[in-house]
């Protein structure tokens, strides 16, 4: 065979070897396709669209007003100033501490009025000094007075015995002893005004002296009144209540704070009370809107801000007639009526002046089906909720009843344990692809 002479090759090798070539090539960018598919997608972020949903219950339905209010003794004995002059606190019970009926509440600064009611006391021995001396001098003016009226009267009683002898003595000398007779009769007619106008001076300067006394007497009793004042004491047994010392400089937007020792009070200041616990009360203030829908005798649910774990039966016994008008920020004015809710229901735990929230029941229907008020939707015209059905929501058109703040009765359409959301779905949807 020549060297120029290939060798023969097989009729359709070639063509089957590019066969499998190209088809290794088609499974491997398949692969290759699927492998970067399975990456994107365990490797891209997954969406969580989260929807608040609320189940349906059976609950009493309850239409009420709501309002804030603060608890009170019914029946307290209050503590106030008494009418003595600047009343400054040396000492003060604590606040919420029990005391014993006869233990201090508040003392006042005595100093003032125990120097006062000394000054007094010796005022009253000077005046005293001062009466026995006028008196002393008026015995030796009386004294004077006597003798100067026996010496007219003799003068007058001699004058007429003269006088007497004009029968055998000359005209002349028994013209002249009638004279001295008249002039002495004059001179016993002055010495008794003068003892009369002694006796009138006399009784004026004890009756000046007198009265200066009484003046001082009445201002020293008045000092010991003040003194006997200045401690005052618990009438019965209980827990002390300070009261807001109401002309103290608090911190603008904040209540007055309480009355404390170096404060000074004012006569008919309210400092403390002594509550009777056994009876309490909580003081409310009514909007304006509220006050048609209420009436006297209806029940009232109070939750004390400090006892949160346990609800109150109250009754509402009286509303004022005349709203109270509050001065809020900036000049506005708001109207209340104040109200009172005596409580059936007390708690050991239960002190005056803690808040409290109080709901006054104006209807209750017991075991009513009852979803949120934000889970109705209106669709077609009509109420509807978004019902959950596994991990999607449907709408289901529903009928409701009547409605409060928070809860609406279902009267058809679902029952008790569906889920239903409190937001449209796709809303919530939009919004997480958003963030």
């Amino acid at each position: 065979m020549s060297k120029d002479v290939k060798p023969k090759q097989r009729l359709g090798h070639t063509t089957a070897s590019r066969r499998k070539r190209i088809l290794s090539w088609m499974i491997f960018m398949a692969l290759l396709a699927g492998g970067a598919f399975a990456a994107f997608r365990y490797t891209a972020q997954v969406t969580v669209v989260e929807v608040p949903v609320a189940k349906v219950r059976r609950a009493e339905f309850v239409l009420s007003v709501r309002t804030r209010g603060e608890v009170r003794s019914i029946h307290s004995a209050l503590i106030t100033a008494p009418q003595v002059p600047d009343p400054r606190i040396v000492k003060l019970a604590e606040s919420g501490k029990p005391i014993k009926k006869g233990e201090v509440v508040v003392e006042f600064d005595a100093a003032q009025q125990e120097q006062y009611y000394l000054e007094r006391a010796t005022s009253v021995r000077t005046v005293d000094s001062e009466i026995v001396q006028t008196k002393a001098s008026h015995r030796i003016v009386d004294e004077q007075d006597g003798m100067n009226r026996m010496t007219a009267q003799y003068n007058v009683e001699r004058a007429k015995l003269d006088a007497s002898k004009a029968e055998v003595v000359s005209q002349i000398e028994g013209a002249k002893s009638r004279i001295d007779v008249t002039i002495s009769q004059g001179e016993l007619g002055q010495v008794h005004t003068t003892i009369d106008a002694h006796k009138t001076t006399q009784q004026a300067d004890l009756d000046r002296l007198q009265q200066k006394k009484d003046k001082t007497v009445r201002d020293m009793d008045r000092a010991k009144g003040y003194l006997s004042k200045m401690v005052l004491r618990a009438p019965s047994d209980g827990i002390v209540n300070i009261l807001p010392n109401f002309r103290a400089q608090g911190s603008f937007g904040s209540s007055p704070p309480p009355f404390r020792e170096g404060d000074r009070a004012w006569t008919g200041a309210a400092i403390a009370e002594i509550p009777d616990l056994s009876q309490m009360r909580v003081d409310l203030n009514l909007d304006e809107v509220d006050r048609g829908k209420l009436k006297l005798g209806q029940k009232v649910r109070v939750r004390v801000d400090a006892l949160p774990d346990r609800d109150l039966d109250a009754m509402l016994d009286w509303i004022s007639p005349i709203a109270q008008v509050n001065i809020r920020s900036m000049g506005m004015r708001e109207k209340t009526f104040p109200a009172r809710a005596t409580l059936k229901q007390l708690d050991p735990r239960l002190r005056p002046g803690m808040s409290a929230s109080a709901e006054v029941i104006l209807e209750s229907e017991p075991n009513r089906l009852l979803i949120p008020v934000r889970a109705s939707v209106m669709h077609q015209g009509k109420p509807a909720v978004y019902i959950q059905r596994g991990q999607e929501f449907e709408i289901r058109n529903i009928e409701v009843g009547k409605r409060n703040d928070s809860d609406m009765v279902v009267l058809k359409g679902l029952r008790a344990g569906d889920v239903v959301a409190l937001e449209n779905p796709a809303e919530a949807a939009k919004r997480a692809k958003k963030l």
